[in-house]
C-alpha cells in the first residue's frame, strides 16, 4: 500500500498528474481542484493516496489533505459509488458543503454532481447519516465527563466524515461559543463553516 508521495511534479493531464518521486514517476488521479493548486505550486509536493487494485489496473488516487482521503474512503465504501463517482463527487463540491447536505438530506445538491441520480444521492444521505450516528453511539473520548452530549456527537459526526478528532474538537468548541441552546445539528454546520476558513 503506498500512503503517500512526495515529489515533484513532472506531468500533468486531465484531473491526473505524474509524481517523480526519487526518479520514478508515480501517475496519480486528483480532484480538479486539487490539480489547480498542484500546478502552481513550486518546488516538491505531497499527496496523501488511496490504491486501488483492480484485475486490470492499479491505480493511485491522490489528495492534498488527510481529510479529503478519509472523505474518499467513506464515499467508496457507499455501495454503487466507485473511486471516480467519489472523485468527482470531491471535485465538485467541497467536504464541508457536501456534509451540510448530507445533514440537511439535501438531494437536489447532491443530484448536481454529475453521476450521482436520485438514488445514490438517496443511498448516501441513508449511509453517510447512519455512520455519523454509529459513531456518536461509539465513541469513547478521554474528557467524555467534560463535554455535553450535544458537544460529543457534533464533534463524533466531524471525526466520521473523515476530519481530524483535535480540528474537530477546536472546531466545536469555537462554534459552540457563538450559538445559544444549539442542536448537534447547529454546531456540526457552525463548525464546517469554522474548518473551511482554516
Amino acid at each position: 500500500m503506498i500512503a503517500h508521495l512526495r515529489g515533484e511534479l513532472v506531468l500533468s493531464g486531465d484531473r491526473w498528474v505524474v509524481i517523480d518521486v526519487n526518479g520514478i514517476g508515480y501517475q496519480v488521479q486528483v480532484t480538479q481542484p486539487a490539480l489547480q493548486i498542484l500546478m502552481n505550486t513550486k518546488g516538491p509536493v505531497k499527496l496523501f493516496t488511496h490504491m486501488a487494485v483492480r484485475e486490470d489496473a492499479i491505480t493511485l488516487f491522490g489528495f492534498l489533505h488527510q481529510s479529503e482521503l478519509e472523505m474518499f474512503r467513506i464515499l467508496i465504501g457507499v455501495s454503487g459509488i466507485g473511486p471516480q463517482i467519489a472523485l468527482n463527487l470531491l471535485s465538485q463540491i467541497g467536504i464541508s458543503d457536501f456534509a451540510v447536505a448530507i445533514l440537511d438530506e439535501d438531494e437536489k445538491a447532491l443530484t448536481r454532481i454529475s453521476g450521482i441520480g436520485p438514488k445514490s444521492a438517496k443511498r448516501l444521505i441513508l449511509e453517510l447519516r447512519d455512520k455519523m450516528k454509529k459513531a456518536s453511539e461509539t465513541m469513547i473520548t478521554s474528557d467524555a465527563g467534560k463535554g455535553s452530549p450535544v458537544v460529543l456527537d457534533a464533534v463524533s459526526a466531524l471525526v466520521s466524515l473523515g476530519f481530524a478528532e483535535k480540528e474537530s474538537r477546536e472546531a466545536v468548541n469555537a462554534a459552540t461559543l457563538s450559538l445559544k441552546s444549539p442542536t448537534v445539528q447547529d454546531i456540526i454546520k457552525a463548525a464546517l463553516i469554522k474548518l473551511k476558513e482554516r
